[in-house]
């Protein structure tokens, strides 16, 4: 034992042990996530549809909608607190998070003189971080309260964050209960987290900064402020009471020390770590007794619980721990005559008249007279197949019209077949024997056809149409029967080739109610309302000619089809609820049932569209 002279002396050491989460330019929880600024959501409308014979498929327009870049900035703790600090205290670490709530890269603005942060109580800032190394304040890390200039942190991805350490020293005459605040930031609106505010350049701001060649945002520069409190209290105050008995003593008798030991204060002491004693004995509260000058130990007997080290060094400190979507044309005859009781024959004079038009109806009659009746068809489906409107034919197509032809006149007649108009680069053929040859009248060519008076033929005129016409269009081919019996009597009918005939027209509408940007920015948060018109573009009118009836169609919005991308992008909406301005039942398009919140496939089924008519689907989509 060392026996010289030593006044026994404790030093409490307690300590605040605060977690100094290193920055780290990591990912938040993705919760928070929004869709990117700049981002594209596309969408194209796709239908399937039938003639009553074939079907065909189409597809809209693509209509694009461009994500508008918004700024959000958020800070945490709101309200927060750190355990209860005493007087005197010095190196207590304030930590912040600032997170990226935008949805573009940016970087923050942190102002020059340390002006971001507030402190107010007995407290004084002795530094402020943004801590890049992930050891709390310390070397490596930037300074954001000495800073000469305004510091710019690096930049943060979408939803990234960063740590900001703020240390303080409580002061030696702080009283019990006294109040300590320390803000990063001064957003005044906002609350209870006051985050994602408008930057106002205020003085003690904490603020977005758009990277230069980025967009800037629609709302502006955004700001955020977050707060940690905590309260003065005592101290853990031990007391220790050392006993002996008064003396003297007589020389080698034994001297008995009792002490007892209590703590006054406010907090708990906290168990210290004793260098060099035994594992499972050196960690707790140690009370050193030495050993007096003049004497020898004899022993101990200790309180309960209680183990007893014993050492010959003396113990100057103790260590301390630390750890973050038609008409008709009549003929006269001369009345017939009778003389002495018979009649006398009347010579007839040959005329020639016809009528031509769709098959079985020759005297049909079209919008104005019947020259301009007509058949209506349309190429085959593999010409149109995923063209979408001013697209141009994908493949040749031929196509055969059938057509029938009156004799009107009042003689036995040979008609003359020609095609006075032809479409640019397409071949005209007529066959008069039901398909079995074919004669080229495209070009000035011409085939005959005999017709008895009072008779009806049939002819067929086939139509080869090249690739590279535009699609949702009529293609007229004039059909000219000329009568052999009177060469000036001719009749015309039209055999029109339509290159589909089911028309997609799709339009957006940006609804923006979230408050951020203007009525009309596709920020996250805002719908966006999609129309898509149908219409069918064929001819209607006269009487007796071949119209064509869209049947049958579905028109499709799959957002995962591409290019579409708004089912990743966007959130299905159900008030309003999808709508059809016509006969049409909207379903989800991948169970056939309701149209859901989750739904990122809709299907519109049309039941039929007469020629010119026309509806409307409208759904709408959260952006997410």
């Amino acid at each position: 034992m060392n026996t010289r002279p030593y006044i026994p002396t404790l030093r409490t050491l307690a300590r605040v042990l605060l977690l100094t989460a290193a920055v780290c330019l990591c990912l938040a929880p993705d919760a928070t996530a929004q869709t990117t600024g700049g981002t594209q959501i596309q969408n194209r409308a796709s239908a399937s549809y039938s003639d009553g014979t074939n079907n065909y498929t189409t597809v809209s327009n693509t209509v694009t909608v461009t994500v508008a870049n918004v700024a959000g900035l958020a800070i945490t703790p709101d309200a927060g607190s750190v355990p209860t600090v005493v007087s005197g205290q010095t190196n207590v670490d304030f930590t912040f998070t600032v997170t990226n709530t935008s949805n573009i890269p940016t970087q923050v603005r942190f102002l020059q003189s340390g002006a971001s942060i507030v402190a107010s109580g007995p407290v004084t800032v002795q530094a402020a971080v943004i801590d890049l190394t992930n050891d709390g304040l310390g070397a490596g890390d930037t300074d954001i309260f000495g800073n000469a200039a305004d510091v710019l942190s690096a930049t943060l991805a979408r939803n990234a964050s960063l740590t900001v350490v703020v240390r303080v020293n409580v002061s030696a005459a702080a009283a019990a209960g006294a109040a300590i605040s320390v803000r990063l930031g001064d957003a005044a609106a906002g609350g209870p987290t006051f985050d994602n505010q408008t930057a106002n350049s205020s003085v003690n701001e904490v603020r977005t900064s758009t990277p230069t060649g980025t967009t800037s945002p629609v709302n502006g520069e955004s700001e955020a402020r977050g707060d940690i409190s905590t309260t003065v209290q005592n101290d853990a105050q031990l007391r220790l009471n050392l006993n002996a008995p008064a003396g003297p003593v007589a020389l080698g008798s034994n001297i008995t020390y009792t002490w007892s030991l209590d703590n006054t204060g406010q907090r708990s002491t906290v168990a210290q770590t004793l260098a060099g004693a035994p594992a499972g004995s050196n960690t707790g509260v140690f009370v050193v007794a030495p050993v007096p000058v003049g004497t020898t130990f004899v022993s101990v007997t200790p309180p309960a619980g209680v183990t007893v080290l014993y050492s010959t060094s003396a113990i100057t400190n103790d260590p301390l721990s630390a750890l973050t979507v038609w008409t008709t044309t009549g003929f006269g005859v001369d009345p017939v005559s009778a003389t002495q009781g018979f009649q006398l024959p009347t010579l007839l004079t040959q005329v020639g008249n016809v009528l031509v038009g769709p098959l079985g109806q020759p005297g049909a009659v079209g919008p104005t007279n019947n020259n301009d009746d007509y058949t209506n068809k349309t190429v085959s489906a593999a010409a149109i197949a995923g063209v979408a409107p001013t697209g141009s034919t994908i493949a040749a197509s031929t196509v055969d019209f059938s057509n029938t032809l009156q004799n009107t006149g009042n003689a036995n007649d040979t008609y003359t077949l020609t095609a006075p108009t032809v479409p640019a680069g397409f071949t005209v053929q007529i066959s008069t024997d039901g398909g079995t040859t074919f004669t080229t009248v495209s070009g000035g060519g011409s085939t005959t056809l005999a017709v008895a008076f009072g008779a009806s033929a049939n002819f067929i005129v086939r139509v080869t149409a090249p690739a590279g016409n535009v699609v949702l269009t009529g293609y007229d081919t004039v059909i000219r029967a000329r009568s052999g019996n009177t060469n000036t009597n001719t009749n015309d009918t039209i055999d029109r080739l339509y290159t589909g005939f089911l028309r997609l027209n799709k339009t957006f509408t940006v609804i923006n109610g979230t408050g951020v940007g203007a009525a009309t920015d596709a920020v996250p948060g805002a719908d966006i309302e999609y129309t898509i018109n149908y219409s069918n573009v064929s001819s209607s009118g006269g009487t007796n000619c071949v119209t064509l009836t869209a049947s049958s169609i579905v028109i499709s919005e799959d957002g995962n089809a591409a290019p579409n991308n708004w089912a990743a992008t966007t959130t299905q909406v159900l008030a309003p609820a999808p709508s059809d301005s016509t006969t049409g039942v909207i379903t989800d398009g991948t169970t056939s049932g309701a149209v859901t919140a989750t739904t990122t496939f809709l299907k519109d089924s049309v039941p039929s569209l007469a020629p010119g008519a026309s509806g409307n689907f409208k759904f709408r989509r959260k952006i997410n």
